[in-house]
């Protein structure tokens, strides 16, 4: 599904925000080590769009990111986050042609529902995947 209009998101202290269009996804549930870490979380809900279906609207200035090393073999883990709150963000370089939205982070429903699971081997041990989602 694809969404033709455009829906706002902002970090926890909102000093971040903008706007996303054309949500095509998919939007993807990780459940790999570092993406637990990277939110505190079982998984985290991402979706996927162009980068040039992100606008920002203000606080771009804000963003702090962070490469971990390459464990074994690529690819890298990067993550981007609100020097303020810390909340995560989209990647702010505009030479990525896409673009993870953490879904978390939009004022309005997507019209997307989780697509699939991805690298739940090392999934958190206390959460059961029920839903029946590949």
């Amino acid at each position: 599904m694809t969404s033709e209009r455009s829906i706002r998101g902002h970090c926890l202290c909102e000093g971040i925000q903008f706007e996303v269009s054309d949500l095509e996804g998919p939007l993807e549930l990780c459940h790999c080590s570092r993406c637990r870490r990277g939110s505190g979380a079982a998984f985290v809900a991402g979706i996927w769009l162009k980068s040039e279906n992100l606008r920002w609207l203000r606080g771009r200035e804000l963003i702090k990111s962070y490469a971990a090393p390459i464990l074994k073999a690529p690819p890298p883990y990067r993550r981007h986050f609100c020097g303020t709150c810390g909340s995560p963000v989209p990647n702010p370089d505009p030479d990525f042609h896409m673009i993870e939205v953490p879904a978390g982070l939009l004022e309005e429903d997507p019209g997307l529902r989780p697509a699939h699971h991805l690298l739940f081997g090392p999934k958190a041990p206390w959460w059961e995947i029920r839903d029946g989602l590949p």
